[in-house]
C-alpha cells in the first residue's frame, strides 16, 4: 500500500519535469564537384521530370535513380573510376544514353559529353519522312484498288 503513492509521485515528477533528449544529430554541407547531366529534346526544350537511371562501371545494380529537374538536369557524385552510363527516359518514347568517363580523381575526364538517342528513337525529319511515305503508300494502294474495280478486274 505504501508503494502506490510513491509510484504516483515518481510518475508525476517524470512527466512534469522536462528531461534532456539525447537523439542523434544531423549536419549538412555543400560539396563542389559531381557530374551534371542535362537532357533536352532536339527542339531545345528541356526533358523535365524524366526518369534517370545511372549505372556504375562493372556493376549489375543501378547506382542511382531519380528524375531530372524542371530544367532537364540531374546531378550525381561518382565513387569509382571508369565509364558510367546515364539513361534518361521521358516515358513517351524518347530515351537518351550518355557515357560519362570518370578518371581516378573522380572527376569528369572531358567536359561537354554528348549523348546519343536511345534505340528506336528517330529524329523529327525521319519521323516526317516516314509519315509522308506511309500516306503515299496507303493512297497508292487505295487508288490501285479503285482502278482495278473500275476496269472490272476481280
Amino acid at each position: 500500500m505504501m508503494n502506490k503513492p510513491l509510484v504516483i509521485f515518481f510518475l508525476g515528477i517524470t512527466t512534469l519535469l522536462p528531461l534532456p533528449l539525447y537523439a542523434h544529430g544531423v549536419s549538412g554541407k555543400v560539396d563542389a564537384g559531381g557530374v551534371v547531366v542535362s537532357a533536352e529534346y532536339d527542339t531545345g526544350e528541356a526533358m523535365s521530370y524524366a526518369k534517370v537511371k545511372i549505372s556504375a562501371p562493372g556493376a549489375e545494380l543501378s547506382f542511382q535513380s531519380g528524375r531530372t529537374d524542371r530544367n532537364g538536369r540531374f546531378c550525381f557524385f561518382p565513387d569509382a573510376a571508369g565509364d558510367w552510363k546515364v539513361f534518361v527516359d521521358d516515358e513517351m518514347g524518347h530515351r537518351l544514353e550518355v557515357t560519362v568517363p570518370v578518371n581516378e580523381t573522380l572527376t569528369l575526364q572531358t567536359n561537354g559529353q554528348r549523348g546519343e538517342a536511345g534505340q528506336g528513337s528517330l529524329s523529327r525529319y525521319q519521323k516526317a519522312l516516314i509519315g509522308i511515305s506511309t500516306l503515299f503508300g496507303i493512297s497508292g494502294i487505295l487508288f490501285w484498288w479503285i482502278g482495278r474495280k473500275n476496269r472490272g478486274i476481280s
